[in-house]
């Protein structure tokens, strides 16, 4: 079985998630959009490759808006369109935080502005705990999902829809792939500024991570098992 990853930055990688996709028998194929010489000018050119022969899609975060064209750059459009693409052909579609915001996005959503930013593990309110569960889950976000038409909302908080499912895909807003590096290396990347600003510690962020490694594994395990099993393989 293929998946393929989409990557944005260099430093958001498929983490838990790709490991338990491993695990599963999937063979992943990522590709990173902007490279790391580009972090700063992420409007570069790239070339998706078609939906078809792909088993499963999974679509990463990013530190960039989905609506900001001018700040990403024109490749959000082949994103969307290749997403687009891949839910119409059945293919099953994991949308992680950026990658959520992108697929309500390209099946008739919206993304906006959030009230507040979400930085740390939250834990979120949900209607199938079997599917999506209570977590902790990491958080790191200022932009929200508004569901695309169809979707059934699964979580949410009081800050924005948490997870919703449409066909056999999924879009959540938190970061169920991240492990103590990608944390790491978020605020090596100006993400202890932004933590400041909003009245996060650095430092209490990251030890925080490092005391729920073993619960964030299995929370990505069981999220990652429900979605093959329950949302990827559904008639719908």
């Amino acid at each position: 079985m293929r998946a393929l990853v989409l990557q944005h930055d260099h430093v958001t990688e498929p983490g838990l998630v790709g490991a338990r996709l491993m695990e599963r028998g999937y063979d992943l194929t990522v590709l990173t959009v902007v490279p790391e010489h580009r972090h700063q000018a992420p409007d570069v050119t790239f070339d998706f490759p078609e939906a078809d022969g792909w088993d499963l899609l999974v679509s990463l975060g990013a530190p960039w808006s989905v609506y900001d064209e001018t700040a990403v750059g024109s490749w959000i459009g082949g994103e969307l369109a290749l997403l687009r693409k891949a839910h119409h052909l059945g293919i099953p579609v994991l949308g992680v935080c950026f990658g959520a915001q992108a697929l309500t996005t390209a099946l008739g959503g919206s993304v906006e502005a959030s009230p507040h930013p979400e930085i740390g593990w939250v834990e979120v309110d949900t209607d199938d705990p079997s599917l999506v569960g209570t977590g902790p889950w990491f958080q790191w976000h200022y932009d929200r999902c508004v569901a695309p038409p169809g979707a059934v909302e699964v979580a949410r908080n009081a800050v924005c829809v948490q997870a919703f499912r449409v066909g056999r895909s999924l879009g959540v807003q938190f970061h169920p792939e991240v492990t103590t590096g990608t944390v790491r290396g978020w605020l090596d990347l100006g993400g202890a500024e932004q933590c400041v600003q909003h009245g996060v510690d650095p430092g209490e962020l990251l030890g925080r991570s490092r005391e729920l490694e073993l619960t964030a594994r299995a929370n990505a395990r069981r999220l990652v098992d429900a979605f093959v099993d329950r949302v990827a393989a559904s008639a719908d």
